[in-house]
């Protein structure tokens, strides 16, 4: 393994720079930094005091999550850079474009990915619009009328503090660059040193610290560096902070509004009235179409929409993977309810929903946690937020939220179209704007976080081995079939029958004759294939064929090859939790 470790890409072809979980000392409690509705770290400095208002009014919480420490009670077997290897050695995530040297922020999903992505949303699907009476679905464009977005708030205020570097030509998210003043202990400065955030800031920065006292030859040490990003740098100290791409001060500007929304043009002309956006979010889709889905489909409140589809953010600094991309996907509802209804129940009915869900397609429970947003870190239209984070090898991060959004929504669209969507009773006279419970979850997180949780190694035997312990709801491969001997062509024609038979029930089926039956066996461990089924003679007497589980590989059965189909279906149901 360590040998064909070196022949395996890098997490550097995806654009990664990943060695170790970032970490970050805390805040004085005399910063006067606050977190704006996008959670952002936002900053008082005369030249962007119109930004600090626009953020204050943000009408959607970006999908991303405070940092966090590592959860040190979970213990990977395999790290960031492993499992991006791994995605590409066996088929499930490529880089966008590679023979060109790849697209930051963009991934292509390959053959077994498309497979696990497309068995998330399936299962998702199944559990949350076919299996409950008071959710329909919904599939709306990508691009819409701007007016949409205008009234959303995104086109004024759906943006990211950025700085620019004018000598390398460089941008960096501000509030990812991290600086701080090297103090001698006299009280007298010796300059300042920054980095853009990655592994351990602290740490980082107290080894630039010292390089830079080195450099100019001063004598004794310095004070306890006091660690802050640039949305907390005045003007002055942006002169004298130095670059990360350069080592040099001077060459930094101050922070800016970046809008994160990808702009495109409708039509023929290239012109402003022409102009229009490639969403940022699956949910305006869904309010610009809740009263025509309540007309047609009769809905009665409480009832929900739900949604899955691709949403584009450009990113200033896409990492971590498929964590933050430029393009994703998202898994959401909108459920409307009285606003005289008991929201913190109905919020809590729905975290639990979905806690039971990633439960039941394979995350491992021990790597999930709560976090609650309160005060400064609620935003602003928001009632209650919870969000469901994940510990991956890199962090613990966001996976999926759940949110109290109020009315605001609707209101706005119904103030910028002229549109009433109030809700009317049936067999009443009151009429009432709905508030709204969102489920939001990221599809490409999700799958991030099955790989996380399914990774394992164990030992056969005393031969070591790599493999993924996917749930067969969700597995990419849900059954291989094996002849025992390819030079026989009777096993070779009742195997190839077999495989015949599961696809037409709707079963992706893998057949395989390359190779000895026990490295056909590893090959299907290592991409998570739950079940393998041997034909071997004693099919061609009894029509029985051997199947072998994945997580327990010394236990073999036998069972009639008609059988095969309803065992599988058996076994890929979604668990009830």
């Amino acid at each position: 393994m360590e040998a064909m470790a070196a022949l395996l890409p890098r997490a550097k072809d995806f654009g990664l720079a990943l060695p170790a979980p970032p970490t970050r000392p805390q805040r004085p409690s005399a910063s006067t930094a606050f977190r704006g509705s996008f959670g952002l770290r936002c900053f008082a400095l005369p030249a962007v005091a119109s930004f600090l208002t626009s953020l204050r009014s943000q009408s959607r919480r970006r999908f991303s999550a405070p940092r966090r420490a590592v959860n040190t009670d979970a213990e990977y077997k395999i790290d960031l850079e492993g499992l991006v290897s791994l995605c590409k050695r066996r088929g499930f995530v490529f880089p966008s474009g590679e023979i060109y040297g790849g697209y930051n922020g963009f991934f292509d999903y390959g053959p077994l990915g498309a497979e696990l992505k497309n068995n998330l949303k399936r299962m998702w699907w199944r559990k949350m619009v076919h299996c409950r009476d008071d959710v329909i679905g919904l599939d709306s464009s990508i691009v819409t009328t701007p007016s949409v977005h205008q009234a959303s708030g995104h086109v004024d205020n759906f943006s990211d503090p950025m700085v620019d570097c004018t000598e390398s030509k460089k941008r960096f998210r501000a509030d990812q660059l991290m600086w701080a003043k090297v103090e001698l202990e006299d009280g007298t400065s010796a300059g300042y040193v920054s980095m853009v955030e990655d592994g351990n800031v602290e740490v980082a920065l107290k080894k630039a610290a010292k390089k830079l006292i080195k450099q100019k030859k001063i004598e004794g040490g310095f004070k306890e560096l006091e660690i802050k990003d640039m949305t907390d740098a005045t003007e002055e100290e942006v002169k004298l902070i130095p670059s990360p791409a350069t080592g040099l001060p001077g060459s930094l500007t101050g922070a800016r509004a970046f809008n994160l929304m990808f702009e495109t043009y409708v039509g023929p002309y290239s012109d402003g009235a022409s102009k229009s956006y490639l969403r940022p979010e699956t949910a305006q889709g869904i309010f610009v179409n809740f009263k025509t889905v309540t007309y047609v489909m009769r809905q009665k409140i409480p009832f929900g929409i739900a949604q899955i589809g691709k949403a584009f953010r450009n990113e200033i600094t896409p990492r971590q993977f498929l964590f933050r991309s430029r393009e994703f996907e998202q898994m959401e509802i909108e459920y409307f309810i009285d606003p005289e209804a008991d929201f913190k129940a109905i919020q809590e009915e729905w975290i639990m929903e979905m806690w039971n869900f990633l439960k039941a397609v394979g995350l491992k429970e021990s790597l999930l946690d709560r976090e609650v947003h309160e005060g400064e870190k609620l935003a602003h239209y928001a009632r209650a937020c919870t969000d469901i984070v994940f510990t991956y090898p890199f962090g613990t991060q966001e996976l999926l939220g759940v949110a109290a959004r109020g009315e605001y929504d609707l209101q706005q669209h119904a103030q910028a179209s002229g549109e009433s969507l109030e809700y009317q009773v049936p067999g009443q006279k009151r009429k009432f704007v709905p508030h709204v419970i969102e489920p939001s979850c990221g599809v490409d997180r999700l799958f991030l976080a099955l790989l996380c949780s399914a990774y394992d190694e164990d030992e056969i035997d005393g031969e070591k081995r790599s493999l993924l312990r996917f749930h067969p709801c969700v597995a990419p491969i849900t059954c291989a079939i094996f002849p025992l001997l390819k030079n026989k062509p009777p096993l070779v024609e009742k195997a190839k029958g077999l495989a015949a038979m599961l696809r037409s029930s709707g079963f992706n089926v893998l057949y395989d004759e390359a190779g000895t039956i026990g490295k056909r066996y590893r090959r299907m461990d290592e991409v998570g294939t739950p079940f393998c089924c041997t034909i071997d003679f004693d099919t061609l007497e009894d029509d029985t064929v051997t199947i072998r589980r994945r997580d327990d590989p010394l236990k073999v059965e036998r069972k009639k090859r008609e059988d095969i189909g309803a065992f599988l279906m058996k076994e890929c149901q979604l668990p009830e939790q």
